[in-house]
C-alpha cells in the first residue's frame, strides 16, 4: 500500500516478503546492513529467516529510490513483534521512525506487541506505551532490553485476515 503524501514527504510503503520487488528487498537489507552492522560495528546476523515468513509486514519510508527508514512486524502466535527499526544516518531527526512506529502499532491493534530495544532507546519506546518486560541482555555486542505493549483496541477496517 502507498499512502498519499504531499511534496517532499517520504512515501509510506507496506508489503509482505512476497510483495517486495528484488530492488525493494535489496534496499531494505542494504539500509539495515549500513546501520546495524557497519555503523554499529556489530557482527549482527541480520538475515535471520523471519523476513520471508508469510505474516511478516515490512514498513518503510522512501524518498524517490532511497529507503530512509524501515521496520518489520512479525507474527508471534497471538502476539506481534516489532523489530529492525532503522533510520538512515542522513535522515535522522525528521520523525521518520516515529511515523513508522505509529503505523506498525496500528497494524498490531488488539494484540500484545513485543520488541527488543537498544537500551539507550528505552524512553523513546516508552513514549509509544512500551514497558520493560525483563533484564538487559547483550545481543551481538549491543545492549538491549525486552519491552512489551499490552493489547489495545482494534480500529475500524482492521485487516482481520492478518490478525487471525
Amino acid at each position: 500500500m502507498t499512502a498519499p503524501v504531499g511534496r517532499d514527504v517520504p512515501v509510506l510503503r507496506c508489503a509482505t516478503f512476497a510483495e517486495l520487488s528484488t530492488v525493494e528487498l535489496y534496499r531494505l537489507l542494504q539500509l539495515r546492513c549500513e546501520v546495524f552492522i557497519v555503523e554499529q560495528r556489530s557482527p549482527y546476523p541480520d538475515v535471520d529467516g523471519r523476513d520471508n515468513e508469510p505474516g511478516t509486514r515490512h514498513l518503510w519510508l522512501q524518498d524517490g529510490a532511497a529507503v530512509l527508514a524501515a521496520l518489520r512486524v512479525l507474527v508471534d502466535g497471538a502476539d506481534r513483534s516489532i523489530g529492525r527499526v532503522v533510520t538512515a544516518r542522513t535522515a535522522r531527526g525528521r520523525g521518520l521512525s516515529t511515523r513508522l512506529m505509529q503505523e506498525a502499532i496500528g497494524l498490531c491493534a488488539g494484540r500484545t506487541v513485543h520488541l527488543g530495544a537498544q537500551t539507550q532507546l528505552e524512553s523513546w519506546y516508552a513514549g509509544f506505551g512500551f514497558v520493560r518486560s525483563g533484564d538487559d541482555y547483550d545481543e551481538d555486542g549491543v545492549m538491549h532490553l525486552p519491552m512489551r505493549r499490552d493489547a489495545v483496541g482494534v480500529p475500524d477496517g482492521a485487516a482481520a485476515d492478518w490478525r487471525a
